[in-house]
């Protein structure tokens, strides 16, 4: 199995096939295609750290001055009910929204909640075939890595060093 960080080029390019294609979905899902959908779906999929809704309303309010929070969170809600966003860290304070529905986990930092996408190949043939899994039918899965990220391992590394110099004095 290998463990690999979604590069932000390969994320770009599939935003960019998503976007092409998301008008059609919509219109096969029998949701209108308005132009606050398609500014909040394309905010989604440009943001690389798995936003919450006041982001996406933050950037979108840039082009519809007068689209509300709720609207961007009620928008967002339904995008995830008809499969065309996640939700992303449920147990976090808030909502995050992943626009990436291709197969992938999440590394988290447990300090600034800064999300980054992973794949680990191999990792579905291993759930498909568990046998421990009897009576069960896996219907997904989404794996998150706990973690600290390098600003923050360093931060919490400076802390220490000052606090022992602190000590010292």
């Amino acid at each position: 199995m290998e463990l690999q960080i979604i590069s932000e080029g390969r994320r770009g390019a599939y935003a960019k096939r998503r976007m092409a294609e998301f008008a059609d979905r919509c219109r096969q899902g029998g949701l209108a295609v308005t132009p606050q959908r398609l500014a909040i779906i394309e905010a989604l999929l440009a943001a690389t750290d798995h936003p919450r809704a006041e982001t996406i309303f933050a950037a979108v309010r840039k082009l519809h001055p007068h689209i509300s929070l709720a609207t961007v969170h009620r928008t967002l809600e339904t995008l995830c009910q008809i499969g065309e966003a996640r939700k992303v860290t449920m147990l976090h304070d808030s909502a995050r929204y992943d626009g990436n529905l291709a197969p992938h986990h999440h590394v988290v930092c447990v300090r600034c909640r800064r999300i980054r996408d992973v794949e680990i190949s191999g990792l579905e043939r291993v759930i498909d075939s568990n046998a421990e899994l009897k009576g069960f039918r896996p219907l997904g899965w989404s794996l998150e890595i706990q973690a600290l990220c390098d600003s923050c391992r360093k931060e919490a590394s400076d802390a220490r060093r000052r606090g022992r110099r602190q000590a010292l004095k």
